[in-house]
């Protein structure tokens, strides 16, 4: 059977030329560039709550490091180093290292990507819980923040949201997809873009970004709290596949659409002066970015539907002690 040090040498070390010292001591050493300010996240994906228990492993690695990916594009901060925590259950270990090395495959292949060096973490028996740490850079004083919303700004976001909640809520069966609808649906919630180019752009552009992971209520709401604005957005505006489409009639999918979560897309605020180079960016980078609605002063977030009326809605985003 494997040991603690097997798996962290057989399958998590990697050179790390960026880093002073990576794996293998105390702790990892590391030295951040000139002029550069350090973006610091945490995320945590436990089996059970944030995955099944049978999700492919090469998915569940690149999804656990495109979380942390997108808190950095959100933040228009370069992903430079990670460290990685497993929790893996003694059984999975003793009957199938196919799944570490898939896993491995899966989180190494994205960290290429985005040039992302392992530097350290740890490795324990238990319940699967995979824990990633990312560090950034980002020039000084120059990170995107939630506090920087201001009334007029309009109010982006990226890519076209729902899909890997509709995905989710087809494997709950609490909405029944087609077959076809299901495949379409599953790569947004196994295998997230992390819009990390698009998030160091939008410095100089955007006044304040969040990445929307617990939903485009939440996420925009904790925006507006931070900023000390409101916010009015209008449901027909917001970018979604021909699936998410078809099923909007049903509550639940509207409840997908907009507070669904596992996006992993970024929500941005501009000044109306901006939306021509917002859109000259969009083109430029081959994702869509579309205005959805506008920051206003004074507090709440509404949602008009077609005809300009707000939508009544219970859900606005997934809470770990509520949900």
């Amino acid at each position: 059977m494997l040991s603690e040090f097997d798996i962290i040498q057989r399958y998590f070390t990697r050179p790390t030329p960026g880093a002073v010292l990576g794996v293998g001591d105390d702790a990892a050493l590391i030295k951040p560039t000139a002029g550069m300010e350090l973006a610091i996240s945490t995320d945590m994906l436990v089996a059970g709550r944030h995955f099944f228990a049978d999700t492919d492993p090469r998915m569940l690695g690149h999804k656990s490091l495109a979380v942390n990916l997108s808190d950095m594009a959100a933040m228009g901060a370069t992903p430079r180093w990670a460290t990685l925590a497993l929790a893996l259950p003694e059984l999975l270990v003793q009957a199938d290292e196919k799944w570490l090395e898939a896993f491995a495959d899966g989180f190494f292949g994205l960290a290429r990507t985005h040039q992302v060096e392992l530097i350290g973490g740890d490795t324990t028996c238990g319940p699967l819980n995979v824990c990633v740490t990312i560090i950034g850079e980002v020039a000084t004083g120059k990170a995107l923040r939630r506090s920087g919303a201001k009334p007029g700004d309009d109010i982006w976001t990226s890519g076209q949201l729902g899909d890997a909640a509709l995905a989710l809520a087809h494997a709950q069966q609490r909405i029944a997809l087609e077959p076809g609808e299901v495949l379409a649906c599953l790569p947004a919630l196994h295998m997230p873009v992390a819009r990390v180019e698009l998030g160091q752009r939008l410095i100089g552009l955007a006044r304040s970004a969040i990445d929307i992971s617990d939903g485009l209520l939440a996420d925009l709401g904790h925006i507006l709290e931070c900023s000390k604005v409101a916010a009015v957005i209008e449901m027909n505006a917001i970018k979604r596949s021909a699936v998410m489409e078809k099923y909007l009639p049903q509550t639940v999918a509207i409840n997908c659409l907009l507070a669904g979560g596992d996006d992993y897309e970024l929500c941005f605020t501009a000044p109306r002066a901006k939306c021509g180079k917002i859109e000259d960016l969009s083109r430029e980078l081959g994702v869509p970015l579309t205005r959805i609605g506008r920051i206003n002063q004074g507090e709440g977030l509404v949602v008009l539907d077609a005809a300009g009326k707000p939508i009544a809605l219970e859900a606005r985003g997934y809470d770990h002690f509520r949900t």
